[in-house]
């Protein structure tokens, strides 16, 4: 699992500016008003090929006009408590502020590595600043220019040697061979209940309100000498909803689960129907690289409707054409109903999901591909692929090195995916194809 950074710190320190760059985009908001940040923002990073998850807060403080500041101080607490390290940012411009000393205070009990940012220095002129700081017993302050990049990498290198201090995460890592299982979905749709059913015994909380598991749960189970891995995640409400610090947190936490498995098992509500928030839910993991298992839970309140099976799967095909691939399972945890057939269609998509096939094999395909329809032109000029090779697995994903790469036409990648399904037999599983230039010399005749 990639470990999660926290960015803490009183208001307009320009800890999203620190956020924005590290995580090289703009997706934190950002404005000379203090107190913009209210809520939570996320983002992937990497330095020195060393990944991580950076949460960006809102700004420590005791006051708001508007009355937020208990709901800010729940986010940075529910932020720092799950996080592996912390960054406090302070304001090298406008010097130490008693609110330093409450984040300072706030921080002390915390057993987790905390850097010291003092920001807003846009050049060693400037470094002198840094003396006040020193009265907060910080053993290292690191000087940097959030906005320009001045000291920026001096920082970042002392950060990645801090996360490759930290090591693995606790507790012993599964059987290589274990099919890795995340059950996600809305609130209240089952999963511990399925879990359970699964497994034959209670070990998840099971109760009617919506949203008693806040944080993920690994279960390994035997079965028939094969492991699985469940990865229990909180529900996954709609940004609207979302208002209380566990539940919000909880989002961050199932998609670091979806970033561990192998299948996602996608679960809906039979009786509810298909939400928007079903579809978004199964964007996230299909974003994430994850094969997807649909399972409708509770079928056994809406079996005896005539058609029932036939209209959820209908509807759910339609909403998501884009996940045509993820085969369809109508359950019930309650009842026990199909929920062996679980495990049967995991097999199956774990077998697509981590097949690789041969180069020739590879060639093969794209060669009766392309005599069966050639590529259009690309500014009248004929695209040429001269190979193609799978490049990894998780999901199976192919290179094929051609000429014009920019003239693939989407309509063609799609038709090419196609034949691969049908050729190689990968129905269940993700699969993605890469175009490359091809560069060098020629190895390879066209294909």
């Amino acid at each position: 699992m990639k470990p999660l950074v926290a960015i803490v710190g009183r208001p307009n320190v320009g800890k999203s500016t620190l956020f924005n760059r590290i995580t090289q985009k703009k997706d934190a908001l950002v404005d000379d008003r203090a107190g913009v940040t209210r809520d939570r923002h996320y983002g992937e990073a990497a330095y020195n090929g060393r990944e991580f998850i950076l949460v960006d807060t809102g700004g420590f403080t005791d006051t708001d006009a508007s009355g937020l500041a208990p709901d800010i101080l729940e986010q940075i607490a529910a932020a720092v408590e799950e996080s592996d390290m912390v960054i406090l940012v302070l304001d090298g411009k406008g010097g130490i502020s008693p609110f330093d000393q409450d984040v300072l205070r706030f921080l002390r009990p915390v057993k987790k590595p905390v850097l010291f940012a003092v920001n807003k220095i846009d050049g060693p002129e400037q470094e002198d600043r840094l003396h006040d700081f020193h009265a907060l017993g910080a053993e290292t302050l690191f000087p940097l220019s959030a906005e320009h990049g001045y000291g920026f990498h001096d920082f970042m290198d002392r950060l990645a040697g801090e996360l490759d201090r930290l090591g693995p995460g606790p507790g012993p890592e599964p059987p290589e061979a274990a099919v890795k299982l995340a059950v996600v979905g809305r609130p209240n749709v089952g999963k511990s209940s399925l879990i359970n059913r699964l497994l034959g015994e209670n070990r998840l909380l099971v109760r009617d309100a919506p949203g008693t598991t806040r944080d993920a749960v690994d279960t390994l189970v035997q079965v028939r000498d094969k492991a699985y891995l469940f990865i229990d995640t909180a529900g996954i409400r709609r940004k609207s909803k979302v208002r209380k610090k566990l539940e919000k947190f909880s989002v961050i936490k199932a998609l670091k689960g979806l970033e561990r498995c192998d299948v996602a098992v996608v679960m809906l509500d039979a009786e509810e129907g298909v939400t928007d928030q079903d579809i978004r839910i199964a964007g996230y993991a299909y974003e994430r690289k994850c094969a997807i298992l649909f399972v409708f839970n509770k079928f056994d309140r809406v079996r005896k409707e005539a058609g029932a099976a036939k209209r959820l799967i209908r509807r759910l095909r339609l909403e998501a054409r884009f996940l045509g691939f993820a085969p369809i399972l109508t359950v019930s945890a309650k009842t026990g109903f199909r929920v062996k057939r679980i495990f049967e269609m995991a097999d199956e998509i774990h077998s697509q999901y981590t097949l690789r096939i041969g180069t020739g094999a590879v060639n093969q395909i794209f060669q009766k591909a392309l005599q069966n329809k050639e590529p259009p032109l690309f500014k009248g000029k004929r695209i040429r692929f001269y190979y193609a090779t799978q490049a990894s697995t998780r999901p199976p994903t192919f290179v094929a090195f051609v000429n014009f790469p920019e003239g693939i036409h989407f309509s063609y990648q799609r038709y090419l995916l196609n034949r691969i399904r049908d050729q190689a037999r990968l129905d269940k599983t993700p699969i993605r194809i890469l175009f490359r230039k091809r560069t060098g010399k020629k190895r390879h005749g066209p294909v």
